[in-house]
């Protein structure tokens, strides 16, 4: 389950559209076959709602344990960048792995949190630009377009 992606077939779109209408109502609880009767806790029935989503606009998931190793390819993959450019990174230190045999392994919760520290980093970058460029006058005479305005 871990590597295959899960996707809603056409034919059981309408199904889905029916969990979806019933997630939106605010009804956390789960039936059993007899009746029985589970509250979920919150951020499960966040998760729920979220999934059910996102299989509505057509996305493919796939759910793994934050504990998973993956190999190279997969990480770089999921960070959106090439398999050299991320050896270059485990090699300088970003990122945390270990090897089996001689192939890297890194786990997912690492390539997650250097996913967030980069994202982090180019926000702060993104202000500094902001934030020296006004400082500098740049925007002292940028007019603003028709219908738009200043706040």
């Amino acid at each position: 389950m871990v590597q295959d992606a899960i996707t809603i077939q056409p034919q059981d779109s309408a199904e889905l559209h029916g969990v979806s209408q019933l997630l939106r109502r605010g009804s956390p609880t789960l039936v059993g076959p007899q009746g029985e009767r589970a509250t979920l806790p919150a951020p499960l029935y966040s998760l729920l709602k979220d999934v059910v989503r996102s299989l509505e606009k057509g996305r493919s998931l796939v759910l793994m344990p934050e504990e998973q190793q993956l190999t190279t390819q997969r990480a770089a993959e999921l960070l959106g960048m090439s398999r050299p450019y991320l050896i270059q990174l485990l090699n300088a230190g970003e990122m945390p792995y270990h090897l089996v045999g001689k192939h890297r392994r890194i786990a997912l919760h690492d390539v997650l949190a250097y996913a967030k520290r980069r994202a982090e980093n180019r926000r702060a970058a993104l202000d500094k630009m902001a934030r020296d460029a006004f400082q500098a006058g740049l925007y002292d005479n940028v007019a603003i377009p028709e219908g738009g305005s200043d706040e």
